[in-house]
């Protein structure tokens, strides 16, 4: 029984992974680093700090994480500004489907909350979610379950009667151990097997995530 829907927010609804990875590769090259794309790929969807770590472990310990810190914000929000936030295809009329359904949503993003906000705002969605948890607002960051354990208690919904929308590995596998019904709607990366088998579906659109999570819907209807 589908009860309420939570959205991961980069790589999911909004189209900003590559300003994330501009912004950190920029970053770690203006302090004398290469950031391949490889690892990068490893930083998707986890939260900061757990980003941070990664950095330490593969470009060194004297990697200088104190310039490094406030510098790709910086970078990030330029290119925000410069580029604009796009929204993932299919995600307006999937929002204005579970509205009009009076399905509760919510938002539960590895992202800190002022990158939330400014990220929501710029895209136009702001306010429009009825909980949104981010990552400096829980203990474990994904690919722990915390984050989406808080979304459905703020929802006031048990996880098993949530479905979880997410575009990576790590975002897959903490929804999954939270009980949800996890769709997984990959984006520059391509699903792991890990990702995959933490998936109950894979989709290649929002647009196909939303015809399923509509025929999902009918059934309970029906059923009821």
């Amino acid at each position: 029984m589908i009860e309420a829907v939570v959205f991961d927010m980069d790589g999911l609804m909004l189209d900003t992974e590559p300003l994330y990875k501009a912004a950190w590769q920029s970053g770690c090259r203006e302090l004398g680093y290469e950031l391949s794309d490889a690892v990068y790929s490893t930083l998707v969807g986890r939260p900061t700090p757990a980003c941070e770590e990664v950095l330490l472990h593969t470009l060194g310990a004297d990697f200088p994480l104190d310039l490094f810190r406030p510098r790709w914000p910086t970078l990030w929000r330029e290119a925000a500004a410069r580029d604009g936030i796009h929204l993932k295809r299919g995600l307006l009329p999937l929002l204005e489907f579970l509205r009009k359904r009076e399905v509760p949503i919510a938002v539960a993003t590895s992202s800190e909350a002022h990158f939330t906000d400014f990220s929501l705002g710029r895209a136009g969605l702001l306010g429009a979610f009825n909980a949104v948890v981010t990552g400096d607002q829980i203990a474990h960051g994904k690919p722990a379950p915390d984050i989406y354990l808080a979304a459905a208690t703020q929802l006031g919904v048990a996880p098993h009667n949530c479905v979880a929308l997410e575009d990576s590995e790590a975002g897959a596998v903490a929804a999954a151990a939270a009980g949800t019904v996890t769709l997984l709607v990959p984006d520059w990366v391509p699903p792991s097997p890990a990702a995959r088998r933490a998936a109950t579906q894979v989709f290649p659109s929002l647009v196909e995530a939303h015809a399923f999570i509509e025929s999902q819907l009918r059934a309970t209807e029906s059923a009821g």
